[in-house]
């Protein structure tokens, strides 16, 4: 599955200065109410001693507060280096550098363990091809997958829409996506997965599946 998780211009946005925000932000105020969502869902599906892999993961605030409940270790996939030097401060403020791996590249490439729960926020609208993305994940998933994306409704699909043509004009590469929620389902439900919950409200739904029959 060569480059199916390296979405075009994604530099372009992601980097140094958002990376700067985002740390800024979870220092203020904690993760935002979808993230914790994910948080708290993977908690219910059993988090104690868990290996957990995020895609995507930016400063690595989700990661930090699995570890806090009781993960045991985490590896943070990122295609940007920007996000690294906020990540890592953040890490070692927790005290929690030590069981928390950073790699930079396509998660889905050859090196990439599997992990006993995949997260990804805020990513599958970063990708066109939606079912080479969640394929990968189902593939490095041994038990749990969660993910965020943005609603299926006409007004979300206006606002990515408006997103872009702003994208277009700057004369950005980067493009957002909007899914439909229902193929999303299929997708991961093909490759063995069953979904245990959802999230409807907010400008973040989620979905979170767990493995029929676990990988070993």
């Amino acid at each position: 599955m060569p480059h199916c998780c390296t979405p075009t211009g994604y530099d372009e946005l992601f980097g140094e200065k958002q990376a700067r925000r985002d740390a800024r932000r979870y220092r203020r105020k904690g993760l935002d109410r979808a993230a914790q969502w994910i948080v708290d869902t993977v908690r219910d599906q059993g988090v104690e001693g868990a290996t957990v892999l995020e895609p995507g993961g930016g400063v690595g605030a989700i990661e930090l507060e699995l570890l806090k409940a009781g993960a045991a270790r985490s590896v943070v996939v990122e295609l940007s280096p920007g996000y690294d030097g906020e990540a890592r401060e953040l890490a070692r403020e927790a005290g929690l550098e030590d069981r928390l791996e950073r790699r930079l590249g396509d998660f889905a490439a050859d090196g990439v363990e599997t992990a006993d729960v995949v997260v990804m926020h805020r990513v599958v609208c970063c990708y066109p091809d939606y079912e080479r993305l969640l394929g990968a994940a189902a593939a490095h998933a041994r038990r749990v997958l969660v993910f965020t994306h943005p609603p299926g409704h006409v007004i979300s699909r206006a606002l990515v829409a408006a997103m872009n043509v702003y994208l277009r004009v700057r004369g950005w590469q980067f493009r957002a996506f909007a899914h439909p929620p229902g193929e999303l389902t299929a997708t991961v439900r093909s490759h063995g997965f069953e979904p245990v919950a959802f999230r409807r409200g907010g400008i973040w739904h989620g979905a979170a599946f767990a493995r029929k029959a676990p990988v070993r």
